[in-house]
């Protein structure tokens, strides 16, 4: 019965990635059409009154399913291990969340814009979201070990590797020539078009309250990681 159980906890999770996907890429789609008729901030709201909700049931399901199914491997003992998924995870949020400077704009409570940026981590990579989940994937799945947990992270994966040719169609579409030129001096490979001599590293660039921001976060999830999974833990599902 328990293996039933979790068999049937990969194909939920499959269907809650496959939703989430999209809810988030199709209102990004929508955008445009959204903003001429409620407006930037109207339609910002909207976007994360769907968005928020959908991303906290995946990340509540997967910490109370993170150990179903096969076990297909168990480094956990391994020495060093713990600090190395803890070192990956962190660098994970330097890509993850200063893909967006602009909270104020998140929250809505300053227009929200498009913005074609070209310093700091999109020298590294056109894309950091996608490399950031891509090196948190690789971490969890390394720590965990299980068929949900691999399960989890290729489906992520692969959602962000379609948001990848989404956003560049799409800022494509609505920047065109400006955005061309763009795409032509930075990468989606880490540190590609750095290697080609098409981007130089600005370290000043890296000096912004949002790097401190993330480093703080990394350190209260540290600390907090615990209690989180407690919490979690008292979700019946």
């Amino acid at each position: 019965m328990e293996q039933i159980i979790n068999i049937n906890s990969h194909w939920l999770m499959l269907a809650l990635l496959l939703g989430f996907a999209i809810a988030h890429s199709g209102l990004a789609a929508l955008r445009p059409w959204g903003e001429d008729r409620l407006g930037p901030r109207g339609y910002r709201v909207i976007f994360a009154a769907v968005s928020l909700p959908a991303a906290a049931v995946l990340i509540i399901y997967f910490f109370n399913h993170r150990y179903d199914g096969l076990v297909l491997w168990q480094l956990q003992l391994v020495p060093g291990i713990k600090a190395l998924v803890w070192l990956l995870s962190a660098i994970s949020f330097l890509f993850l969340y200063p893909a967006t400077f602009n909270l104020l704009e998140i929250a809505a409570l300053e227009k929200p814009q498009i913005h074609l940026y070209e310093s700091g981590i999109i020298r590294v990579t056109r894309h950091p979201q996608m490399v950031g989940q891509f090196i948190w994937c690789i971490a969890h799945t390394l720590w965990l070990g299980t068929s949900f947990t691999l399960l989890t992270s290729i489906g992520l994966i692969a959602h962000h590797l379609f948001a990848v040719w989404h956003g560049d169609r799409r800022w494509e579409r609505r920047y065109g020539e400006a955005f061309t030129a763009l795409k032509d001096r930075t990468s989606v490979i880490p540190f590609q078009a750095i290697l080609d001599g098409r981007q130089q590293l600005q370290w000043q660039e890296f000096w912004r309250p949002a790097y401190l921001g993330v480093l703080s976060f990394v350190l209260l999830l540290w600390w907090g990681h615990p209690w989180l999974m407690q919490v979690t833990a008292q979700v019946p599902w």
